[in-house]
């Protein structure tokens, strides 16, 4: 089925094979060109730096009029990251244009890892320790960073190691 979304949805991931924005990856799942996979890399000189943090985008028939529901897969301690891993970012609420396409949200959830808003939090403790520890929310965040590296099917083969080391 050809809808406004799906088509403009592929144009998406056209731009996105042909300006490949550096740290910044995605693409749909092959049997639902509505929801889509996509990965962020921390930015340099950033606490975030080196980390490979995922991302779920849904969107709906409504898009390009509507934004999309984007949610970070991957554990995010960040001040405008509930813990649920939902963004509060101004562009895909209030904010939001239908110009705005796959590569311009990503490259603005990028940007805000290296520039967050603590005056709306969604993480208080986060924007808390932005505010006025930030030796301690560096070290937070280089937790999650350390975190990132291994993902889900890394943990369970770790597991299945030690379960076969303890027999």
């Amino acid at each position: 089925m050809s809808t406004i979304a799906r088509r403009r949805l592929v144009r998406d991931l056209k731009r996105l094979k042909t300006e490949v924005p550096e740290g910044i990856s995605a693409f749909p799942k092959p049997e639902n060109i509505m929801l889509w996979n996509a990965v962020i890399v921390g930015p340099a000189d950033t606490p975030f730096a080196g980390g490979t943090f995922r991302l779920i985008m849904t969107f709906e028939e409504t898009y390009p009029n509507r934004p999309p529901s984007v949610k970070f897969v991957s554990k995010m301690f960040h001040p405008n990251v509930y813990n649920n891993g939902e963004l509060c970012l101004d562009i895909l609420q209030n904010r939001w244009s239908p110009t705005y396409d796959v590569m311009s949200i990503l490259t603005s959830v990028q940007s805000l890892l290296n520039d967050p808003n603590p005056g709306s939090p969604a993480n208080a403790e986060a924007a808390q320790l932005f505010r006025d520890n930030m030796k301690e929310y560096i070290r937070r965040v280089r937790l999650i960073v350390d975190e990132s590296w291994v993902d889900d099917e890394d943990l369970e083969e770790i597991a299945e190691m030690e379960k076969s080391d303890d027999a």
